[in-house]
């Protein structure tokens, strides 16, 4: 009797040591799951927590491969968002340096057309000039300031249109008169009765020009 008593006491014995290992504390855990007491989880309790538990995973703070592949995709999708915005930047950069470009160009071409009657009235002048007095003091200096003008003209991007000569060219001469016994080919200038000018690659002022027909 007292002999069946021990073996049922062993019995007993072994298993609470099982039980005991089976629901051991692992007190380095530190995930701060529901299923986490004040010293740790259990490795029973680790098998329901979806926080990738340091008993469960095996290595302190390592996440689950699933949190690993849900990092990836978004650090992924914040790399394209990042750089969708990058290009969308560096596009409106361009457009809006082209933008004040164009501004600036529109702004000095309205000052430009401004200026070209007064470089006419000099042009007329000078020409005017009789032969005998155009060594005159004065008159070299209009002719010098009339070059002058000339010269900022040409550092701005500014020239005259080549007409005499030319073969008429509707966007850039403005055909005000016709000749038909002028000397030279037909629809070609024969006489500039003002002066045209581009700036840039704009036509600034077209050449009033008289035409052979």
């Amino acid at each position: 009797m007292d002999e069946n008593r021990d073996k049922i006491d062993n019995e007993m014995n072994q298993n609470e040591e099982t039980k005991e290992n089976e629901q051991k504390i692992n007190n380095d855990c530190n995930c701060g799951c529901e299923h986490c007491g004040p010293d740790g989880c259990s490795e029973e309790a680790c098998k329901e927590c979806d926080k990738g538990c340091d008993c469960k995973e095996g290595e302190q703070g390592e996440p689950k491969k699933d949190e690993l592949a849900i990092a990836n995709e978004k650090i992924k999708d914040w790399e394209d968002k990042y750089k969708r915005l990058l290009a969308e930047f560096d596009n409106f950069r361009k457009r809006s340096e082209k933008e004040s470009a164009m501004m600036i160009d529109i702004g000095a071409s309205m000052i430009l057309t401004k200026i070209l009657p007064i470089v006419d009235n000099f042009e007329r002048a000078i020409n005017s000039v009789p032969e005998d007095i155009k060594d005159n003091s004065f008159v070299d200096g209009v002719d010098k300031i009339y070059k002058q003008m000339l010269k900022t003209f040409e550092d701005l991007g500014v020239k005259p249109i080549e007409a005499v000569g030319k073969p008429f060219d509707a966007n850039l001469h403005n055909a005000v008169m016709t000749d038909e016994n002028a000397e030279g080919e037909v629809d070609t200038v024969v006489e500039e009765l003002q002066k045209g000018y581009m700036y840039k690659d704009q036509v600034l002022r077209h050449s009033m020009v008289k035409v052979k027909k």
